[in-house]
């Protein structure tokens, strides 16, 4: 959720730093079914059906991030996707090496005030003999804060290439390009009164 709601702000902090959200228009993403469809399964295995075979909600969680791979592979080539790729990465390989679940280390679980119900599936929780715990979610928003939840280095990273890729394609700068480039195309405006035309007339 977390992650979620900062990657709404970055969305939002584009207009409030003078860019223009419709030139997202102008990115060439392809796959998009890839990520939504990614992003999909994984709220259902989490929040709708939690209770689901734990096995199932392993192999479905791990499809959901095999799908964003996919997504970022076929547009690595746009700009700041490499980095949204690395944290991306990040987080599936310390899923991977965990049967499936993202390793959460036993002091941000605490500090965020994070409950896990028995028989429910977790995304992220503490494990035994965690591999690569580093990756996983070991920081934290304390609890009592909003938004309270553990979170991973690979999440960061994710949320920072957002913003960049945002900012770069509808920031104040690229605003001021597309804004030269209507103008080349379509050509000054010419609706102003020119000094004696009116008398000319």
């Amino acid at each position: 959720m977390i992650v979620v709601v900062l990657l709404a702000l970055a969305l939002v902090s584009v207009p409030l730093t003078g860019g223009r959200l419709r030139l997202l228009g102008q990115l060439d993403l392809r796959g998009m079914w890839l990520v939504t469809s990614g992003f999909g399964i994984q709220y259902v295995v989490i929040s709708v059906v939690p209770s689901i075979d734990h096995r199932i909600a392993l192999g479905v969680h791990l499809l959901s991030y095999a799908l964003a791979a996919a997504f970022f592979v076929l547009n690595r080539r746009v700009a700041w996707m490499w980095l949204i790729g690395v944290g991306g990465g990040l987080n599936l390989l310390a899923i991977a090496v965990n049967g499936g679940v993202m390793p959460a280390s036993d002091w941000a679980v605490r500090v965020s005030g994070n409950v896990f119900a028995d028989g429910e599936f977790a995304n992220s929780r503490p494990v035994a003999n965690p591999r690569l715990l580093p990756l996983g979610d070991v920081l934290a928003i304390p609890d009592g804060w909003p938004l309270a939840n553990v979170f991973s280095v690979g999440d960061v990273m994710l949320v920072v290439g957002v913003t960049l890729l945002l900012h770069a394609t509808c920031g104040r700068r690229a605003t001021a390009l597309a804004a030269a480039a209507d103008e080349l195309v379509v050509g000054p405006r010419t609706d102003a009164i020119v000094p004696g035309s009116q008398a000319a007339a």
